[in-house]
């Protein structure tokens, strides 16, 4: 399985290469489309049989089903229970990170944690959590390892501490959350390719982790901490924070998904 998010695609820089709408997002969803093929034809060349792709950024429609690799499935489309893990539960034997980027409140490239501006940290069990160390917790619930995460080198660099069994392809190097060295699409269509067939020695699902957890979440705003506390279990635990604990992984992600999707609906305008 591949979950795919773009802001950490080939070339990505900058807000309008990832709202849809926009010029360069028509542009990039071209970049984003090619490295998930890249992916895929290494998942292959090293052993897969099926690939699913999980489109999992913002409106979950981006990649371009004309251009991806007839040998692949996709999931494409809003809303979904595990959200940019969905499929996770369904017997796969590995799962690839794909356009990932570094967590809110860190130096990345388009850096956040699900909501683009509003939440300044997350932490899972008291660390400071990315959507990829979150969503490893959860394929952790299902034993699945995860195999390759790319994005930029401060994405690469949280990987190693959440999945240091994975290999990690960066794309850009950061020079700010706008700015980036990035490498061509020849140059990183090979390095996920090769990256992807390598990891493919690690895939085979393994001992299903199951145990309960606590998730802080800190918002740039008061209100949007009021907001989300009014979701049974989601305690305000500061004027910008809340907190919940759930038994499970799969639980703590859809309580975060519900967290996230009131607070995003509590932002007025320019003010937030």
């Amino acid at each position: 399985m591949i979950s795919a998010d773009m802001e950490g695609a080939t070339g990505v820089t900058w807000t309008d290469d990832v709202v849809p709408g926009t010029e360069q997002w028509q542009r990039f969803r071209r970049l984003f489309t090619g490295d998930v093929n890249a992916v895929i034809t290494g998942l292959y060349e090293g052993g897969a049989t099926d690939v699913l792709v999980n489109e999992a950024h913002s409106s979950q429609r981006n990649l371009l089903l004309e251009d991806l690799d007839p040998r692949a499935r996709m999931l494409t489309g809003r809303h979904k229970p595990l959200s940019m893990m969905e499929g996770i539960d369904t017997g796969v034997d590995g799962v690839v990170f794909l356009g990932y980027h570094a967590a809110a409140g860190c130096d990345g490239v388009l850096s956040h944690t699900y909501l683009p501006n509003q939440i300044t940290g997350v932490w899972l069990d008291g660390v400071l959590a990315s959507e990829g160390r979150l969503n490893a917790a959860l394929a952790a619930e299902y034993g699945v390892p995860v195999l390759l995460i790319s994005g930029d080198d401060k994405t690469c660099d949280d990987a190693r501490d959440y999945a240091p069994q994975a290999a990690t392809v960066a794309v850009k190097e950061c020079i700010s959350r706008y700015a980036a060295i990035c490498l061509p699409p020849s140059r990183t269509t090979a390095d996920l390719a090769d990256a992807a067939q390598r990891a493919m020695q690690h895939a085979g699902r393994g001992t299903p982790t199951t145990q309960a957890h606590h998730i802080d979440v800190e918002f740039d705003a008061s209100h949007l901490a009021q907001a989300a506390a009014v979701i049974p279990t989601v305690e305000q635990t500061g004027v910008r924070t809340v907190s919940f604990d759930a038994p499970t992984m799969t639980e703590a992600m859809k309580t975060f998904k519900i967290v996230t999707a009131i607070a995003d609906s509590a932002v007025q305008g320019k003010y937030g």
